[in-house]
């Protein structure tokens, strides 16, 4: 079963994502986490990730697509993000982890709004939070509580993370237009809908912050 450049693309993207979420956060889990139930905790956010890589290429399979040739398009810009969003420290990896992944995922959730129920349950699986949310929210407001000077920088690093999220997205669109496709036509019908679009986005992002303590 063949499925159009688009869907494949959403594949293709999410399956890198969610090989380089596995591939970072054991790295975080091996160098930045302070304690060992941290990084066993990390690390088992690590697996799940994994299992969600296993999941779409699995389904890029199954429609006829090959997994390599599906993520290739996308190793370099999210490759880009990752060393442009390295984190220095092990507040800074907890907030790329929920903060700077986070808005990210909002964009591939809807862009498959609208898919075939199939594709857009299996997107809505592998993005599931897997309890990246509450581990990340305890540590970080955890810190904070000892150190409340420490809320600025982290604001000033989230900002960070999702600027340079939006500058790749805008990339990966003008160089993949079926898989901005996916996403523009969703609202193109409507043009209230695109308001509605960002005020989602915004307000997961709000929500997220908020949550932190940032």
């Amino acid at each position: 079963m063949n499925q159009s450049p688009g869907v494949v693309d959403l594949l293709g993207v999410l399956a890198y994502a969610e090989l380089s979420a596995f591939l970072r956060l054991a790295e975080d889990a091996a160098l930045l986490a302070p304690t060992l139930g941290d990084r066993a905790a990390l690390g088992e956010l690590a697996v799940a990730e994994y299992g969600h890589f296993k999941l779409l290429s699995r389904k890029l399979g199954e429609i006829g697509a090959d997994p390599d040739a599906a993520m290739a398009p996308f190793v370099e810009s999210l490759d880009a993000w990752h060393a442009q969003t390295r984190p220095a420290d092990w507040l800074q990896a907890l907030v790329k982890a929920y903060v700077g992944t986070g808005i990210a995922l909002d964009f591939y959730r809807e862009a498959a709004r609208r898919l075939d129920p199939a594709i857009a349950a299996l997107v809505d699986e592998v993005l599931v939070d897997e309890g990246r949310s509450e581990f990340a929210v305890e540590r970080v407001r955890a810190a904070l509580e000892a150190d409340p000077t420490a809320a600025g920088r982290l604001a000033l690093w989230a900002r960070r993370l999702v600027g340079e999220a939006l500058s790749q997205g805008q990339r990966v669109a003008a160089e993949r237009p079926e898989l901005a496709r996916l996403l523009v036509e969703a609202v193109a019908e409507d043009q209230a809908e695109i308001s509605r679009l960002f005020a989602r986005l915004t307000e997961a992002h709000g929500k997220r912050m908020a949550a932190m303590g940032i």
